[in-house]
């Protein structure tokens, strides 16, 4: 395991919602997301402007201001894959949330909510909430450098026990 290892972070990339079209009617998508030199990619929906991909991509956090990015990209098979987008998410809130101690806060509450602003990717209200001894936040981010299209996905910890590190 790397030094300075924190624990784990699990990106459930949900779907995507009206993305750009990038082929003649529809778009063959599919997310990139990185971390530093740590790069994750998704399976490649074909022809869905709103595809659900509901895929579980796990991030090794040991540089946790290091912010996630995601970019979305049309597969094309004789051409050079096409743009539909990037965002990034800034997981400072969520590592607060992370270091907070949660012993005894019951599940479902709400630690933080984050408001969308010109300073973030945010396309609505995200709620960091402590479920089932863990936390977990629900990200709707809109995409940037393209017309159109947002990606839902969700944050979820997971520590890792100190023998795993060494």
């Amino acid at each position: 395991m790397e030094k300075g290892l924190t624990g784990l972070l699990r990106v459930q990339v949900i779907r995507g919602v009206n993305l750009a079209v990038r082929d003649l009617l529809s778009s063959d998508p599919y997310v990139i997301l990185s971390m530093g030199k740590q790069r994750l990619k998704t399976r490649v929906i074909k022809r869905n402007t709103n595809p659900t991909w509901n895929e579980n991509l796990t991030l090794v956090v040991s540089n946790p201001i290091m912010p996630i990015k995601f970019r979305v990209y049309d597969k094309d098979t004789f051409s050079r894959d096409d743009k539909m987008g990037d965002a990034e998410l800034d997981i400072q809130p969520f590592m607060e949330a992370v270091n907070m101690d949660l012993k005894g806060v019951p599940s479902g509450t709400i630690i933080r909510k984050l408001i969308p602003s010109r300073q973030n990717c945010l396309a609505e209200v995200s709620c960091i909430s402590w479920e089932v001894n863990t936390v977990v936040q629900d990200v709707c981010l809109r995409l940037r450098n393209v017309e159109r299209g947002e990606v839902e996905l969700q944050l979820k910890w997971i520590p890792v026990q100190r023998e795993m590190i060494s």
